[in-house]
This record gives structure tokens, sequence and C-alpha cells, in this order.
């Protein structure tokens, strides 16, 4: 096959003389690119971020007899008009326009073969990008199966000579031949760009001065893009140029193309006509054999079968997360906990021992014990959408998100965000809309994540009696209520700012529903160790921090009194008791010296501070202590409350239970009230805990203005609710 054809470079270097060449992998959402990335990288691959957005960047390097090339695996798009941020910058990556990344030396389109009439749209516009390029067919696999057949060299020439390779990611069938392309294409001679619209490319050239390329940079297929769909930034270049006379000669040029029609309306009908052309001549269509499994797909896509399908595969993925993931939990936490005693006993009592032990050895215990139900829900994920269910998923759910101005796309970070909000929030990058994005990034953090598990369980478990209602336990119902109290915290939430502050129109949301397919083993692998890696990276940094700051403040400053007293009364008990007895006595003395120190130090004397703050929701200093303590990370609060409570932090969630039942007020009345403690569980429910959920809301609204209102607004929320729990509730038990 002939190589590619390309305009002449913008760079000055010849890409046969670069130490490296890098070519960017587009094409189509559930095209196969991923999966193509990962055979052609393998492990050889890193994930950044573009400078100043949110989008991840993976690279990868693909060795070709030895030969280094440079693959960037941009987000799926279906043309060269952006609407999300993903889209967006896999468009401006390709035309060049992304500071710290050159514009790629060549572009490996990938097109699914069952729907190659949808892939030839975005190929002719990267054709006339001007770049070598070389089109891979995947799924050509699929595509035999339903009886496709293509006639490949006539396609090539179709595109302008650009080399078209059939390619089977999953098996790894045809990447030979695709790797001797990359070869050829890594050294091309530059050539004219084609051109699918004769008239647009000439006027483009009339605008030009009758050149491909200016001699500021800008491309003929930038100034084509440009009177089609208005491009400010194009628009600024040719003026700079031309002069402002230019703009004039641009409003006469759509004016004559045009004929007042949208420009992309236009664009559509003459790309579209030219694919049914090329669609007649290159592709030939046998009747497929009916099988069993197309009944079933076709089962499957009706509304009543497919609403069933959904709740059994959500019942499945929660009841792995939050069951099937224990076992390593506990793994998980014995050996922290191991680990912790082991250094104890290396390391002599004082500064030093605490920090490792009870800052630093806990700090990434409390991220690491997660790690299981992340790895599991990130792996129900990629398997569901490697699959193709994820967009019916999203499809289906769509209409009931209408409602409260969302879109089937935010189906999938809400999901997420049952496990943690931090994945579920990068999850919304996939959101085009903005006003939805945002009003979805804000609902997240309401729904139940596992680090609110622990304090449900220890407050349900001690106040909540475990008794039968009809065929239904009292203590499951009330968890079941604090999920549905997220539940509504979010909806009501998205709701309220698509009537306010992000007021716009409804978000339009046009999915292709992808054919079912299996998933490829290497590529989840793949995948599921990079989402763990940023997970850990990005979450687990900050929560480590975090706890070691907690460490800090509720050991410091130290008490000699509570040092002496504590002594005191470990030498009573060594003169008075043996064996068993003398071990109980001294943890007792050994854990009232600990919610001592506690009480004196900076934890505790802010607990004090606002102690006034949380008097009308029943809250004494212990219980303020340990809610401020949370702020930061939520998970570290039933650790608090063991040591506020003279337990330890290595009690289990029985003895600080029996321990906060007992807990009272100096006039001797009871500090954990079955309204107090309803009204805690609505503040857990409803208040943003988690430094970790706003580091990654500032991240993906590169704005502090969202994650301080977050936090303000459910904080508030919360303090509220406990409020009117509490007053209400002692009022009527009065």
């Amino acid at each position: 096959m002939s190589s590619v054809a390309a305009s002449i470079p913008v760079d000055a270097i010849p890409r046969s003389r670069r130490a490296r060449v890098t070519f960017a992998l587009v094409g189509n959402p559930n095209a196969g690119k991923s999966t193509l990335f990962n055979r052609l990288t393998g492990l050889r691959q890193k994930t950044a971020n573009y400078p100043g957005v949110t989008v991840e960047k993976h690279i990868g390097t693909a060795l070709l007899d030895a030969t280094p090339l440079d693959l960037i695996d941009l987000p799926g798009i279906f043309r060269l008009t952006p609407e999300s941020a993903d889209e967006r910058i896999a468009v401006e990556v390709l035309l060049g326009r992304v500071a710290g990344t050159p514009q790629p030396d060549g572009i490996l389109a990938v097109v699914d073969a069952t729907r190659l009439y949808q892939g030839l749209y975005l190929l002719q516009q990267l054709a006339e990008i001007g770049r070598p390029m070389i089109v891979v067919l995947t799924m050509a696999d699929a595509a035999a199966r339903l009886g496709t057949r293509f006639d490949i060299e006539k396609l090539s020439a179709k595109l302008g000579g650009i080399p078209v390779v059939p390619v089977v990611a999953t098996t790894g069938k045809g990447l030979v031949d695709l790797k001797r392309e990359l070869t050829v294409a890594m050294t091309a001679e530059a050539s004219p760009p084609p051109s699918f619209w004769p008239a647009l490319r000439q006027t483009a050239l009339q605008l030009l001065g009758g050149a491909n390329t200016d001699s500021c940079g800008t491309g003929i297929q930038e100034v084509e893009r440009n009177l089609v769909e208005d491009d400010p930034l194009a628009t600024a270049r040719l003026v700079a140029l031309k002069g402002p006379g230019v703009l004039a000669q641009i409003e006469k040029a759509r004016a004559d193309l045009f004929r007042g029609e949208p420009g992309l309306a236009v664009e559509a009908r003459h790309r579209y006509g030219w694919i049914r052309e090329v669609l007649d001549e290159v592709q030939s269509a046998a009747p497929p054999i009916t099988r069993w499994g197309s009944f079933l797909v076709d089962w499957m896509n009706r509304p009543y079968p497919a609403t069933v399908l959904f709740f059994v595969v959500m019942a499945l993925v929660f009841q792995a997360v939050f069951a099937w993931a224990t076992p390593f939990m506990d793994l998980i936490d014995g050996a922290t906990t191991a680990l912790g005693e082991s250094i104890r006993q290396y390391l002599p009592d004082g500064v030093l021992q605490s920090l490792v032990v009870d800052g630093v050895v806990a700090g990434v215990g409390s991220v690491i014990i997660f790690l299981p139900q992340i790895l599991i829900l990130f792996l129900f994920i990629i398997l569901l959408e490697d699959t193709g269910y994820l967009a019916r998923a999203a499809f289906l759910v769509d209409r009931a998100m209408r409602p409260v101005g969302l879109s089937g796309q935010s189906v999938i970070p809400l999901l997420s965000s049952f496990a943690c909000a931090v994945p579920g929030i990068m999850a919304t990058r996939a959101i085009p809309d903005r006003r939805d994005r945002i009003a979805t990034i804000l609902a997240a953090p309401f729904l139940t994540c596992s680090a609110r598990l622990p304090v449900y369980a220890l407050l349900i478990a001690a106040f909540v009696p475990s008794r039968t209602i009809g065929v239904a336990n009292l203590q499951g119902i009330v968890l079941f209520g604090l999920y549905m109290l997220g539940i509504v915290g979010g909806i009501g939430t998205a709701l309220l700012l698509r009537r306010s502050a992000l007021r716009g129109p409804k978000p339009n949301f046009v999915l292709a529903l992808p054919a079912f397919r299996l998933p490829n083993l290497r590529t989840v692998a793949i995948a599921l160790l990079d989402r763990v890696k940023v997970f850990l990276r990005r979450a687990g940094t900050v929560i480590f921090m975090v706890a070691v700051i907690v460490w800090a403040l509720a050991y410091f400053p130290r008490s000699a009194t509570v040092e002496a007293d504590a002594a005191a009364a470990r030498a009573v008990a060594e003169a008075n008791y043996s064996g068993v007895e003398l071990t109980q006595q001294l943890a007792d003395v050994d854990n009232k010296a600990a919610a001592a120190h506690l009480e004196q130090s900076a934890l505790g004397r802010v607990g004090k501070i606002v102690e006034p703050v949380f008097t009308p929701l029943g809250w004494d200093w212990k219980i303020s202590a340990a809610v401020i303590a949370g702020f930061p990370a939520r998970e570290v609060v039933v650790a608090v409350l063991g040591t506020i409570y003279a337990v330890g932090a290595e009690a289990d969630e029985s003895s600080l239970a029996d321990r906060l039942r007992s807990a009272t007020f100096a006039d001797g009345s009871q500090v954990f009230t079955l309204p107090m403690v309803l009204g805690l569980l609505v503040f857990y429910a409803w208040c943003l805990q988690c430094v970790a959920t706003l580091a990654v809301i500032r991240r993906e609204t590169n704005s502090w203005r969202w994650p301080v209102f977050a936090w303000a607004y459910m904080t508030v929320l919360g303090y509220l609710g406990a409020l009117l729990i509490y007053q209400v509730g002692s009022r009527i038990a009065a």
C-alpha cells in the first residue's frame, strides 16, 4: 500500500531526523482504541494531565523493530467539533494548540468495522489535517460474523491513498501489518492533504492566498474548520496575518458556501453524501446467520427486560463492593495492625513511636483498607464498559434523570460515588455539558461512600434495637434509610442548582449503543492497574497527610501531670494485681491516660472551644472533637472516638459501643440519646468530611469556588438536619 498523503509539517526538523516520533491514537468512543493502545504499548505507558486542564493524557511507547514510537491515546470523538472537555482536548491536541504538547507527527485513526458508516465522517476530517495517517479497522472478526466484507484497496484509494489495516485488537491479529505500516509512516514524505469537500478547500485556499499553510503556521484544515464552525482562535490568527478586512471575506465565503444554512448542517450533508458513495463501492453485506445471541440482545434492548437487568447488575455490583471486599479488608486491617505492633516493639515509647505507628502506619492503612472496594468497583465498571453494557445503562436511566436537570451520562459517576466520591467525580469528565457536569460533581459527595460505613455501623449497632419489623431488620431499615437520605440529598442538590446557579437548557444525550462483546482480559488488567495507581496517588497522599496532621493535633501538647498520674496508677496496679487482672488494669490505666492526654491536646482544646456551637445538637466536647477530626477524612472518626472514650484506637466496635451507651454529661444525663444519635447520623449523611473529595472538586472544576461552596453548603445542611432531628425528637421523648 502507498504511504499516506500529508501536508508540510509546521516543525522545521524533518521526521526522519528526529529522535522520537509521536502518533495520536484517535477514533470514535467504543471503537477498540484503548485495547489497541494497550496491545501496542503494553506496560510502557504512563498517565499525566494536560497543562491547565483536568483531562488525563495517556502516553505509551511502541517498539517497531527496536525503534521507539510514542503514542498518545486521545479521548474518543465523533467529529472535530468538540462538546465535552475530553473531546475538546483531543481536538486541540490534533491541531497543535495545547501548550507543552507538540502537534502529533502522525495519526493512527481507529474505526469500528461494524460501524464504518459512523467512522468515515471522522476519517475525512482527520485526513484533511494533513498529517501522516493510518486507518486501523478494528473488530474485523465481528464484522465478518455479521456477514460484512470490505474491499480494503478501494477504501484506501477513496481516502487518498491512506493505508487501511484490518486488526483484531483482542487477539493481536493484524498487528504485524500495522507495525509495518507505522514504520513506513514514521519517515513518510510530505504531500498535499486530500479534500473531500472541494468547494470548502477552494474557499480556504483563497483566504490563505493560495498556500496550504501561511507563514504563521495557520493550516488549511484550521481555516476550513473556522469557516464551518466559527473558531475565534483561528479567526484571530487570520486577522493578525491578513488584517481586519479578512472578517468581511470570511462572512462572504460563508454566505456563498452555506446560503443561510448552519455550516455544520451543510458539512454533514456533504460528508454523508460522500460516505454513502464510498460504502456502496467498498462494503458488501451478506445476510448474517441468525443466532440465539441476536434474539438475546434484542430482548435485552427492550425497556422492561433492560430495566430488570439493570437492577440485577447494580445489585451484583453493590453486593460485590460491600460483601466480597470484606475478607480482603479484614486481611489488610490485620496486616496493618500487626505491622504497627511489630514496629511498636522495636521503637521505644515516645513521639517517634507514636508518629510511625499511629501516624504513618495508621494513615497509610486508612487508605489501603478501602482498596479492595475500589478495586472491585473499578473492575466491574471496566468490565461493563468493555462489554458495551455501560452505555446501555446510561441510556436506560436517562429519562429518570431528566426531571432533575441531569442526563444519563451522570449515572455512572453517581454510582461510582457509592464506593468513593473521588473516582465518581473524576468520572464526570465524560459529561459534555459544563452545567450538567458541575451539578453531578456537587451531587456525588452526598451518596454514601465506604468511609461512612464504619460510623453508621458503630452508631446503628449501639443505639438501634436489633428487632424485626415484618420481614425486615430494623437496623437494616435504618441503614437503607441513610443510603436513601444521601440519594435524596444529591438529587435535591442537583435539582436546586440546575434551577438556580446552573440554570440552562437540559443537556442533550446522544449515544451510539456499541455491540455486546467479550471483554479483553489484558486490557481490563492494564486499565484496572492504571486506575488504582491514579486513586492511590491522588486520594491516598491527601488522606495520608491528613492522618499525620490529625495525629499531631491529638498528640501535642503532652501533659506532665497526666503522665505522673498514670505512672502512679501503674505502680498501684502492679502492687495489688497479677496475671490477667494486672494486664487488664494496666490497659485501663493506659486508655484513661490516652483520653486525658487527648483532652489536653490541641484537638481536645478545639473540641472544648467549638462545643457551644454543637450544644444545640446534643453533643459534648468529645463528640465535637471527633467530628472536627473527621472533617479532613471521616474514616478516622471511629479511632478518635475510641481514644476519647478511653478504650483506645484499637478497640473493637462492641467495646466502644458499650462505652458510648454509658457516656454521660457532668449532671449525669445520658449523652447518646436516640434523637442525638439520629441527628448525628443525618449530619454524617449530609456533611462533606473529606479533604480528598474537596481536592478533586478543585482539580476537576479548576476553581476553589465550587469546593468551598460544596463544603459550606453540605456542612450547613448537615447541621440543620441534625438540629431539627435532635430538637424535635427530644421534645417528643420528653
